[in-house]
């Protein structure tokens, strides 16, 4: 009986914790949703009991999803991933050290390709004036891309130039050294224009660096303080930012942010 109690008592205050966050978990273990539960393992505390139950069922929920998917079926490398961090840990909850590992590695993969191709792999639509965004007011009124002369430019670049880069981002991705004056940059638009992130920081040391429309673009600058702005499907983007090591950027959702 003081069990049971004990059980009760420790539900209780684990639902009154998960509301406090603005998630219900009240009835989480009726469940059937593998998101859902998988959002419960990754919020929940560490003695939380249902994490017992919740668990070995999520698991065999998402071994099932992929014996039973489509080949083509996009969710399948989720699914895989998740899995495997629940095979190696409580929680599908991965730290900011492992996320940097994992973009670090993907980030290699692609200039080790590149490096191989002798040329660029990014596929992308070049700018025109044409392509116009349209600013988000009562009148709609379409402004022509005042800068896709400079984005082309950026993007055109000649094969020893892109080698001498590619080596130059590799090099930095495996230096591990925390003294060096350099680190990597890596820009994400998510929105649908091209855009040109400009990176001003003491003095004359400026960047600026193309990144095409739902693609990434990475940089090595040195490091210190730095204004970084952008003007993303017509909209102004201003940030301060201390680069000491290796940071990642997102920028855009959709033309009208």
């Amino acid at each position: 009986m003081k069990k049971l109690l004990l059980l009760f008592v420790s539900v209780l205050f684990f639902n009154l914790s998960a509301q406090k966050r603005g998630k219900d978990y009240s009835n989480i273990l009726k469940s059937k949703n593998i998101y859902e539960i998988n959002a419960f393992l990754r919020d929940a505390h560490p003695d939380d009991p249902r994490r017992s139950v919740l668990k070995p069922r999520v698991m065999e929920m998402m071994t099932q999803y992929i014996k039973d998917a489509h080949p083509a079926d996009q969710k399948v490398k989720d699914m895989q991933e998740m899995l495997a961090l629940l095979k190696r840990r409580p929680s599908t909850k991965i730290s900011f050290d492992e996320m940097n590992a994992i973009i670090k590695q993907k980030q290699i993969a692609k200039y080790k390709a590149e490096l191989a191709a002798k040329q660029s792999t990014v596929v992308y639509t070049p700018s025109t004036t044409q392509n116009a965004f349209v600013v988000n007011t009562s009148a709609n009124v379409a402004v022509p891309n005042a800068e896709a002369e400079e984005f082309n430019m950026l993007m055109a670049v000649n094969p020893v130039e892109h080698k001498n880069k590619t080596v130059k981002i590799l090099n930095s991705l495996f230096d591990n050294d925390p003294n060096s004056k350099e680190s990597i940059v890596l820009i994400k638009n998510n929105s649908d224009c091209n855009i040109i992130v400009r990176m001003e920081g003491v003095g004359n040391t400026k960047y600026r660096l193309a990144v095409p429309a739902h693609d990434e673009s990475t940089i090595v600058i040195t490091k210190g303080q730095y204004l970084f702005t952008s003007l993303v499907c017509g909209a102004q983007y201003a940030s301060q930012k201390t680069i000491e090591k290796a940071i990642m950027v997102a920028l855009g959702t959709s033309p009208t942010q």
